[in-house]
C-alpha cells in the first residue's frame, strides 16, 4: 500500500518497514492515480466476489468476512427498500497502532477508492470516514477536496480520542450526535447504523486491501501470502513501527527487520490481546492460523516485544490502570471492576503478599463475562495472559524481592506523566560521526559542524529502544541514557 509502481501492496513474498511513510510526501490524488492507476468498477455480485475471493477480513480486530458484511447490507436494503451508508472506522484508539494513521495521513485516496467501491456495491450515497486526530482529519479532507464535486458524498467526522470509540455502536453513536459510548445492546449495523439504516462500517486498512484488491484482481491479489489467507497485513511494531508483510512470513523475522527482538516475551493484538513467551514468539508466523495454534489472535495488528530491561509486572500494571480510566463507565464491570483490578494489581507489584495476587484473580474471575461491551473482557484478558506468561516476576513482586527492573514505558501509552529519559552527549569524547541522528533521527539534530546540537535530548517512551541502539553504535562511546 505504500505506492509501488504498480496496483498492489510492493511486497509480494517479502516484508517491507513503511516507516517512511512519515517522510515520504502524503499522495495527492495525481500522484495516487500515478501509483497505483485508475479505479476498475464492479458491480455489486462481482465486488462480493472478489472480497469472498480473496478472503478479505476486517482489519479492526474482529477478522469478521468482508463479504458477508456487504451480503448482509445488501440483503437489508432490499428488504427495507431504503438507503443505506458506508462508514470508514478510522479511529484506531489502541495506543500501540499506528497503521491505519499511517494509510490515512500519507495515502488516504486508497482507503477512499475502497470505501466507495463498498458504497457503490451497497447503494450508499454518503460515506463517511470516523476519525479522532486533529492530523488525520486534516489529511482526508484534503483528499476529499482533491476529489472535486460529483460522485457520491464524503463526510468526515471528528469523534473523541478513546480506547472504546471504535466499537461499532459508540461510532456509530457518536456519529449519529449521541456519545461516542457502547451501547451495551447487541446491535448490527447492518440492519441498523448510521442514521437508522443500514450500514457497512469497517476499518481503514480493510478498504484499503479491497482497492488494491480491486486493481489487482483475485489471482494476483493471491500472490502474496499464504494460500489459506492470501494477501499482506499490516503491523505496527513496538508501537513505533509499520511494517506491511504477507502472511505466513516469520513474526521473529518481523521483529529483526524492525531491529528489536523477542526478549521477554511479545504481547500479539494489543491491550486486548495476548502474550506469547519468547519460544512461541520464535515460532508463530504472521496468520489467523498460526497465532490461533498459541493462543493468541492477530487483532488491529500491534505487535509489541518486551524488552529484557524493562519490569514486566509494573508494565502490564501501568497498561491496566490505563484501560480503567479509559473504560467505558456505563455498567458495574467497567465502572467498578476494571479501577479495583488496577488498584490490586498495583498492590501486588508493589509487594502485597500471596494475599494480593488471590486478589487479583478473584478480580479477574468477578470482571469476565459480565460487561456491557467487550472492553472489561478484553482487559482481564490482558492481565491474565500476562500473569501466565510471567509467573515468577509477579511472584518475586507480590513477595517483596521485585525483580530489580525498571519500567521503561516499552508498552506505550498515550500520556506518560514520568518525567522521559534523556539522551546524554559527554562533549570529551563525541567525534562528530553523525550516526546517532541516522538511528534517532526524531531526537537528535546536527549543528553545523556535524556535531549534536544539544548535550541533553528528552527521549519519549516509545522511542527509547532506538535510542540505547544509539548509545551502543556511537564510535566514540560518547552517549549514554539519563534519568
Amino acid at each position: 500500500m505504500s505506492g509501488a509502481a504498480r496496483p498492489g501492496l510492493g511486497c509480494v513474498g517479502t516484508p517491507r518497514l513503511l516507516a517512511g511513510l512519515d517522510r515520504d510526501p502524503r499522495l495527492d490524488r495525481e500522484a495516487h492515480l500515478a501509483a497505483h492507476g485508475p479505479l476498475p468498477r464492479y458491480a455489486p455480485d462481482e465486488l462480493v466476489g472478489l472480497a469472498a475471493d480473496i478472503d478479505l477480513r476486517g482489519r479492526g480486530g474482529a477478522g469478521f468476512p468482508f463479504a458477508r458484511k456487504l451480503r448482509a447490507v445488501i440483503a437489508s436494503a432490499r428488504e427495507r427498500e431504503g438507503p443505506t451508508a458506508v462508514v470508514v472506522n478510522g479511529s484506531e484508539g489502541e495506543p500501540s497502532c499506528l497503521k491505519d494513521k499511517a494509510l490515512l495521513l500519507h495515502a488516504p485516496h486508497l482507503v477512499l477508492d475502497g470505501a466507495l467501491l463498498a458504497a457503490a456495491a451497497v447503494g450508499a450515497e454518503e460515506v463517511v470516514v470516523a476519525v479522532t486526530r486533529a492530523d488525520v482529519e486534516r489529511s482526508v479532507r484534503d483528499a476529499v477536496a482533491e476529489r472535486g464535486p460529483g460522485g457520491r458524498r464524503v463526510r468526515v467526522a471528528r469523534l473523541p480520542e478513546r480506547f472504546v470509540t471504535g466499537e461499532g455502536t459508540a461510532m456509530v453513536g457518536g456519529l449519529n450526535g449521541g456519545a461516542a459510548l457502547p451501547s451495551g445492546r447487541r446491535v448490527r449495523t447492518s440492519e441498523r447504523g448510521l442514521g437508522g439504516v443500514p450500514t457497512l462500517l469497517s476499518n481503514t486498512e480493510t478498504y484499503a486491501q479491497l482497492a488494491v484488491a480491486a486493481r489487482m484482481g483475485a489471482p494476483d491479489y493471491r500472490a502474496a501470502g499464504l494460500p489459506s489467507e492470501p494477501g499482506t497485513v499490516l503491523l505496527t511494531v513496538a508501537g513505533q513501527t509499520v511494517v506491511e508483510t504477507p502472511t505466513g512470513t516469520s513474526l521473529a523475522y518481523i521483529l529483526d527487520l524492525c531491529g528489536t527482538r523477542t526478549g521477554q516475551g511479545v504481547l500479539v493484538g494489543g491491550y486486548h490481546g495476548r502474550w506469547l513467551d519468547p519460544g512461541a514468539a520464535r515460532s508463530a508466523d504472521v496468520s489467523r492460523g498460526s497465532l490461533s495454534a498459541f493462543g493468541a489472535v492477530l487483532g488491529a495488528g500491534a505487535v509489541l516485544p518486551l524488552p529484557e530491561d524493562t519490569c514486566p509486572a509494573g508494565e502490564v500494571a501501568r497498561v491496566t490502570r490505563w484501560m480503567a480510566k479509559e473504560s467505558a463507565g456505563q455498567c458495574g464491570p467497567c465502572v467498578r471492576g476494571l479501577p479495583g483490578l488496577a488498584d490490586v494489581l498495583e498492590d501486588a507489584v508493589r509487594g502485597g503478599g500471596r494475599g494480593a495476587l488471590d486478589a487479583v484473580e478473584a478480580r479477574l474471575r468477578a470482571v469476565r463475562g459480565r460487561g456491557a461491551c467487550s472492553h472489561p473482557d478484553g482487559t482481564s484478558h490482558f492481565v491474565a495472559s500476562a500473569l501466565a506468561a510471567f509467573p515468577e516476576e509477579f511472584r518475586e513482586h507480590a513477595l517483596g524481592s521485585g525483580c530489580g527492573r525498571r519500567i521503561t514505558g516499552a508498552l506505550p501509552l498515550p500520556l506518560d506523566e514520568s518525567p522521559p529519559e534523556r539522551l546524554v552527549v559527554d562533549w570529551t569524547l563525541c567525534k562528530g560521526h553523525g550516526l546517532c541522528v541516522d538511528v534517532l533521527p526524531d531526537v537528535v539534530r546536527l549543528d553545523a559542524d556535524g556535531f549534536p546540537a544539544q548535550a541533553s535530548m528528552p527521549v519519549p517512551g516509545h522511542l527509547r529502544p532506538k535510542a540505547l541502539r544509539a548509545v551502543r553504535r556511537c564510535p566514540a562511546l560518547a552517549l549514554r541514557m539519563q534519568e
